[in-house]
């Protein structure tokens, strides 16, 4: 989603809208609702998460406390391939 480059989907973090409209981290990959994925890159989520991309892809309006989470998730992360 954020740089739109194709990978395996085991090489990617899912997340996913959970039933009461939230987005979450999905570590197994099964979780139900509706899913995205990300590279494990700073510059996907920073990407995805600045530019509402996240949003339309779960099709949820994020709210701060939930941004703030995945940001902070997405930071661990360097910009290498």
């Amino acid at each position: 989603m954020g740089c739109r480059t194709v990978n395996p989907k085991r090489q990617l973090v899912r997340l996913v809208r959970t039933a009461d409209g939230r987005a979450q981290i999905d570590p197994t990959g099964k979780a139900a609702g509706r899913g995205a994925y990300l590279h494990e890159r700073r510059a996907c989520w920073e990407y995805a998460l600045g530019h509402r991309e996240l949003d339309r892809a779960l099709r949820i309006n994020l709210n701060d406390a939930d941004r703030a989470a995945l940001r902070a998730h997405g930071e661990q992360y360097s910009d290498d391939d």
